[in-house]
């Protein structure tokens, strides 16, 4: 064996035991695995740092700034809502609509695309139906990685593999060939999470684990309500040219309106003196009892869906705080009434908590005393800017993550550029980085908010990998590898040798990237299949398709970019992407056995 074959395979055997144990943080495993080649010379200095320039790299990059900005819109947030409003949340459910959905886009558009255009709505459901983010990030993940063999264009190893092909002499398959093996390893790989999830996926890691939230803790020590019902003023109501006050919502049926409609918009926390139009729409928080009571004597009419209060109901966009007046605010010795506090801040006062006593209905009147804690509700905008004048203290702590809407379709717009200049044959790294700067560009967000946006720990573990890989291609260890694997095999039955191409695939592109394990494999995987006698092609597809079976460490992109967001360790890719691995294995050589032999 050739001297640096054996010192890339001493520094791989090293790497993998130390992102398994992670006995140093995986990144800087990476870096040292990196560093490593370059200090023994199997590499040289541009080698050792090409991850920088890699198209993965900025791929990754860019994904993640088009994911904040696809979050920033709200989009995906809306998404999740209607995903619970259908099934409701059953996590079984869930996780078989996303995984199909994620899937299936996968087989268009890059797999990693998929997963970061559907994670901020993977952990917006996981908040809302109270099941934890490790449980279904990383089998949505595993369902985008292996969407990309649903088509021949759904990965850039199944797209490089025809150019292989053409170059060996053998014929091109056709753009929907491989659909029915992706079809039974998406579904496989479903209902095998539906079924052993829970004995494999890790159920309450750092990342995914369900702590209250502010907002939830809020809602619990105060025992406010957490649903808001909308009701729709008739023509004919007894509301019509009323003003919300003498309406009686406050002393007679210790109610409130935390938004009413207006002709293009909605209005949080309306004002006393705004007078109820017929068509009005409003957002009723209060006891149910009383709301029902109210509801009947001004006949009103419930309404199930009214999408420009998309942003009422979403703590993402709105909320509950606690407001306290210190000794020297303005507000001493005044009321709500004469501070206008609805008209000036726009959130709606709840409950007062005053010397002790809790104080609800018409706080309107009540003299503000020093120390006294107001329940307010209102849009984290407009808290904010509650929290910047004098008067008043805010105690809960919130994040107000800017939801333009308004660049919804600029933001869409800007991923679907970034699909299509992908799918016309521009690089993944170009395509994606375009649409990156377009989102920039049209203030969808800031350069600042998207460096923010960028994972760094995820983008240096794939730059220390990714020499890795050059150095297995360079040095002559993959082909080492494969050709002595290939020459056992040689001559046996046909299922071991499907195995095995199925087996080294899958071991290569751990280490190496896709598209490499497949330039190693094919050209050995036509010599073995000529000489044996079996059609090389089906061979090759084979070893195309297992070059998406990466589960077992989080080196594929996907699971790179997952891996925070679930709070997973490498130990949990090793269990649960184990168990996927064989599945994945057991499926494509049999399905490849029967099917193409």
């Amino acid at each position: 064996m050739d001297a640096e074959i054996l010192i890339v395979l001493t520094i791989l055997g090293i790497t993998v035991l130390m992102l398994v144990t992670e006995v140093v943080r995986i990144d800087v495993t990476a870096l040292l695995a990196m560093l490593a080649l370059s200090w023994t010379g199997i590499l040289s200095t541009s080698e050792a740092l090409s991850g920088f320039s890699s198209n993965a790299v900025v791929a990754m990059i860019a994904v993640m700034i088009m994911g904040e900005g696809i979050a920033r819109t709200g989009i995906m947030s809306r998404f999740s809502k209607a995903v619970i409003k259908k099934v409701g949340t059953n996590k079984t459910k869930i996780l078989g609509v996303f995984s199909l959905s994620v899937g299936t886009l996968s087989g268009v558009i890059q797999n990693i695309g998929a997963a970061a255009l559907f994670l901020p709505s993977i952990l917006d459901i996981s908040r809302r139906a109270k099941i934890s983010a490790s449980a279904l990030i990383m089998p949505i993940g595993f369902a985008a990685i292996i969407g990309g063999t649903l088509t021949m264009v759904g990965s850039g190893h199944l797209i490089l593999t025809n150019d292989l092909l053409i170059s060996a002499g053998l014929e091109p398959y056709g753009l929907f060939a491989v659909t029915p093996v992706g079809i039974a390893l998406l579904v496989t790989a479903i209902l095998f999470f539906l079924l052993f999830g829970k004995y494999m996926l890790p159920q309450d890691t750092e990342g995914g684990r369900q702590e209250l939230t502010e907002q939830e803790k809020v809602i619990e020590s105060f025992e406010l309500s957490k649903d808001m019902r909308y009701f729709k003023v008739p023509e004919g109501s007894p509301l019509v040219d009323k003003t919300i006050e003498d309406s009686g919502i406050w002393r007679q049926y210790h109610l409130n309106i935390l938004a009413l409609s207006g002709r293009k918009s909605i209005n949080y926390a309306p004002w006393r003196e705004t007078r109820f139009e017929s068509g009005h729409i409003m957002a009723l928080y209060g006891d149910s009892d009383r709301m029902e009571q109210y509801v009947a004597d001004h006949k009103l009419e419930p309404v199930n869906y009214a999408p420009m209060f998309h942003g009422v109901d979403d703590s993402a966009e709105s909320g509950f705080v606690e407001v306290i007046i210190p000794p020297r605010s303005e507000l001493v010795g005044q009321t709500i009434r004469k501070f206008s506090m609805r008209k000036r801040y726009a959130v709606e006062p709840l409950m007062i908590f005053s010397r002790g006593s809790k104080i609800e209905g018409d706080i309107s009147d009540h003299e503000i005393m020093p120390g006294d804690t107001f329940i307010v509700y209102g849009p984290w905008s407009h808290i904010s800017e509650l929290q910047r004048s004098e008067p008043f203290v805010v105690a809960t702590p919130f994040e107000a993550e800017p939801r333009d809407r308004s660049k919804t379709w600029v933001a869409a717009g800007s991923f679907v550029l970034a699909i299509a200049l992908a799918l016309t044959g521009f690089s993944i790294a170009i395509a994606f980085l375009t649409g990156a700067v377009a989102m920039v560009l049209t203030r969808v967000m800031t350069i600042q908010e998207a460096y923010k946006a960028i994972e760094w720990k995820v983008v240096f573990l794939l730059v220390g990998l990714i020499p890795l890989g050059v150095a297995m291609q360079n040095s002559g260890a993959a082909e080492f590898l494969a050709s002595n694997v290939m020459g056992v095999v040689e001559g046996r039955h046909l299922l071991v040798l499907l195995l095995t191409v199925g087996v080294l695939s899958t071991v290569f592109s751990l280490v190496m990237s896709n598209v490499g394990a497949v330039v190693v494999l094919a050209p050995l995987v036509v010599s073995i299949g000529t000489l044996a006698g079996v059609d090389p092609r089906p061979l090759v597809l084979l070893a195309a398709v297992c070059a998406g079976n990466s589960f077992v460490l989080p080196t594929h992109q996907v699971n790179a970019l997952l891996m925070t967001a679930g709070g997973y360790k490498t130990r949990d890719y090793f269990k649960a992407g184990g168990g996927m691995t064989i599945v994945f294995l057991a499926v494509a050589v049999g399905f490849f056995y029967f099917a193409f032999f």
